[in-house]
């Protein structure tokens, strides 16, 4: 689906408006108090640098103290009352701002600068956590990879904005009634975000800050992939967070003291935020795609290392202009677009999985947990940054570089503790490069619960087209001789394959086949099984074989016949001998994945799942 179409429906604009506005009102008044202690007569240079440290901290400490309780009444309230509750707050702190600005009282400010970065804290766990109750499964990447452009490009509007009325003469009138009307047009939108039910309505709340803190940690790693997830974006927020802070400092000692070049470097960043997120939907298609993760991973170190070479031979001069500029370091400039886009093809899809892995009854706990952690990791980042710059005496080049190293170490961490996401970075590779996949009919896969697929069987890869083509992680039964090929047996057991074989051949793997589907399914897992037993060698469907009546009958779970069609003659089928012709003329042919509707288990007899695949396949 379009990305855009989501801004056209209630259940998502206002929200989405919403958010952007408190974004661009935090950055506004931010930037602006920064710019006033900075260019301040009544502090000398150190006083001011001081100051300025002090106003990041007092921004930041909040989402340790008040996040995790922002967590808990997100999940036990309904969330568009708490919504507007916050944003009405944020009214009165941005009223007491704008006479604070009148009366340029830094300290009054500095103490509402505390105050909107603890508003942002119970914000941000409620924001995220309303998401999957307010669009489908399909919708979820596409409406994350909004809310990421569009709160990267109000943190821009607020920064460009509050340079922009700081030189103005009546700069402090015009910045006060900027951030009364910004948090007023925030409330009113706030009113129109439809109703979402608590996820725990019977939550006793837990006021102590640190023994909170603790246990949405706690509750964070219940779910690994979740956790390293959070890791993950955790990283994430590192990087970027280093880049900006130092891309002020790059530009006045590499390029020119003139603001406008900070401005247009900063700009290419959020742009190139906007321009991941927008990649990263059409690389996904309508569900939460993790195979494109190794990608944005990819792309934040390959353009990470060349930002740090393209940077060796900057050409600028006094009389240059903003365009003459643009052409003659067309390479640093792109590096630092796509650096930044790989950053956001990396941490959308990993959002997505937070909130539609989350358990539900504390999916805004763990977001919570998620929006902590990325604060420590931001404080990770400044530390770093001193250390290196002052202690270890690197220059800002030396510095990209080092993030870019390291970048690759955390990366081969990441995938190397959780094989889903490389394993689904090879299934998205056949599947969208190799081939022309088409799916219809998906939405019978059911969402949540537990199911079993059964497909017809017609080449080597049926497991990765029907795997790329759910919206859920599926568990294959696999015949035992496939799933011990040399090399391939390692991915396969990545993915958690069932190996089976005929009881005539081992009784023993046999049973063990059918208790690890009944512990899968059981867990509400989705499994899917072949019932034919072999690939076919003539394109047409071979008899259905009966352990699907015996999974049912042990397991009485729903069954979504599904259909491969185009995959005969491909060259991972048996359709002849391989040659490099035919690999030719069949590259990036289409094929199509079909879903049926659920069939209940009751109904389930092997015949009938052979008769409904037969008319998949042959429609």
């Amino acid at each position: 689906m379009s990305q855009l179409s989501l801004l056209k429906k209630q259940s998502f604009l206002p929200y989405f408006i919403t958010q952007a506005l408190g974004a661009f009102n935090d950055n506004l008044f931010k930037n602006f108090l920064l710019l006033v202690i900075v260019f301040s007569s009544l502090y000398n240079q150190a006083e001011s640098a001081m100051l300025v440290n002090l106003a990041a901290g007092l921004f930041i400490l909040p989402f340790f103290i008040f996040a995790p309780l922002g967590g808990q009444l997100a999940d036990k309230y309904e969330k568009s009352r708490l919504i507007q509750t916050l944003k009405l707050i944020e009214v009165g702190v941005m009223a007491l701002g704008a006479w604070a600005i009148q009366m340029q009282s830094i300290p009054l400010l500095l103490g509402l600068l505390f105050l909107m970065g603890a508003q942002s804290a119970f914000f941000g766990p409620v924001k995220f956590a309303l998401m999957p109750q307010h669009l489908k499964q399909k919708e979820l990447l596409a409406g994350n990879a909004l809310v990421e452009m569009g709160t990267f490009l109000a943190i821009l509007g607020g920064t460009l904005c509050a340079g922009f009325i700081f030189h103005t003469e009546d700069r402090a009138f015009i910045a006060s009634v900027c951030v009364v009307v910004l948090s007023l047009l925030g409330f009113v939108s706030s009113l129109f975000i439809p109703k979402a039910l608590p996820n725990n309505a019977e939550l006793a709340i837990n006021w102590n800050p640190i023994k909170q803190v603790v246990k949405t940690i706690r509750i964070t790693k219940q779910n690994r992939t979740v956790f390293l997830s959070i890791l993950a974006i955790s990283w994430f927020w590192f990087v970027g967070a280093t880049y900006l802070t130092q891309l002020p400092h790059f530009a006045k000692t590499f390029i020119s003291d003139d603001p406008q070049y900070v401005t247009m470097l900063l700009t290419i960043f959020s742009v190139g935020i906007a321009l991941g997120a927008i990649i990263c939907e059409k690389l996904s298609g309508d569900k939460v795609e993790l195979g494109i993760l190794p990608l944005g991973a990819l792309g934040m170190s390959v353009f990470g290392f060349d930002l740090y070479f393209s940077s060796q031979n900057i050409i600028t001069s006094n009389s240059m202009t903003l365009v003459d500029f643009t052409l003659n370091n067309y390479r640093l400039l792109f590096d630092l677009m796509l650096l930044s886009a790989s950053g956001s093809i990396f941490v959308v899809p990993l959002n997505a999985l937070i909130q539609q892995r989350s358990e539900k009854e504390h999916c805004a706990q763990v977001i919570a947990g998620n929006n902590v952690l990325n604060a420590l990791f931001m404080v990770g980042s400044a530390l770093f940054s001193i250390v290196m710059l002052t202690v270890v005496h690197l220059s800002i080049l030396e510095l990209f570089l080092s993030i870019a190293l390291l970048n690759v170490l955390v990366s081969i961490y990441v995938f190397s503790q959780v094989q889903e996401f490389l394993i689904r970075f090879i299934v998205w590779i056949i599947s969208r490069v190799l081939y022309r996949v088409k799916s219809t009919g998906l939405e019978n896969i059911p969402e949540t619960g537990p199911a079993v697929l059964v497909c017809n069987h017609v080449s080597f890869v049926d497991a990765i087209l029907v795997g790329a083509a759910s919206r859920r992680p599926v568990r294959f039964v696999m015949d035992k001789n496939i799933a011990n090929l040399p090399v391939m047996k390692y991915f396969f057991k990545w993915a958690k394959t069932i190996p089976i074989c005929s009881p005539k051949v081992s009784t023993k793997i046999y049973q063990q086949a059918f208790d690890l589907i009944d512990k899968e399914l059981s867990s509400g897992e989705i499994i899917c099984i072949f019932p034919e037993g072999k690939i076919t060698r003539t394109g047409e469907l071979n008899e259905f074989k009966r352990g699907i009546e015996y999974i049912v009958k042990r397991n009485p779970v729903p069954v979504v016949p599904m259909g491969l069609k185009g995959v005969w003659g491909s060259i991972f089928s048996r359709s002849g001998r391989f040659t490099i012709i035919r690999a030719i003329k069949r590259f990036r042919s289409e094929l199509e994945v079909v879903a049926s509707k659920p069939i209940p288990a009751e109904e389930i007899s092997a015949e009938k799942l052979e008769k409904v695949v037969y008319q998949l396949v042959n429609n």
